[in-house]
């Protein structure tokens, strides 16, 4: 009786956890709304992480400052969720390079997921303000002052403020 009881608690746990990976949060933009896997994006981010900012030599650059993204207007967190995705799509996986398998996989996961968002959140048809514009833009043009490889590296070493940005949409 006691060994069927601690395999029921051994099964209920394995369930529990794997339910918490394909657990997904919806982010409520302006125009509607889209669903993320956080527990998923967080995983891969924390398996390359350390190499990343181990890997960082541009100490004193930062590309992605915390306020440029909590100061977002109002309406416009569609539109530059949308953009910031696009950056790191189009300029940052693309250009990320590691040598270990394994960050390898990690990264084209967590590219594989943005793409996915990405796709979904074109369907919400976001209008994109000037202000919202210009802050990507300088997210690019403190990008483009560093060597490609060197800015994907800083860029994925700040993936902790993306990350962290969406889990405080979809609390």
């Amino acid at each position: 009786m006691k060994m069927l009881l601690g395999c029921s608690f051994c099964l209920l746990l394995l369930l529990s956890c794997l339910s918490e990976l394909g657990e997904s949060r919806t982010l409520s933009l302006a125009s509607c709304s889209v669903n993320v896997h956080m527990h998923e994006l967080r995983k891969y981010y924390t398996d390359i992480r350390s190499e990343a900012m181990e890997r960082d030599s541009a100490i004193g650059v930062k590309l992605l400052d915390k306020s440029l993204i909590t100061h977002v207007q109002d309406g416009q967190t569609c539109c530059f969720l949308r953009l910031v995705l696009r950056f790191y799509v189009e300029r940052v996986f693309s250009n990320y390079a590691s040598s270990q398998p394994q960050q390898r996989r990690c990264s084209s996961a967590l590219a594989n997921a943005f793409v996915t968002i990405r796709k979904d959140i074109h369907k919400c048809h976001c209008q994109c303000e000037e202000d919202t514009q210009h802050k990507i833009d300088s997210l690019h043009a403190e990008f483009n002052k560093l060597d490609i490889n060197q800015a994907a590296q800083k860029a994925v070493g700040e993936l902790d403020t993306v990350l962290g940005w969406l889990e405080g949409l979809s609390a």
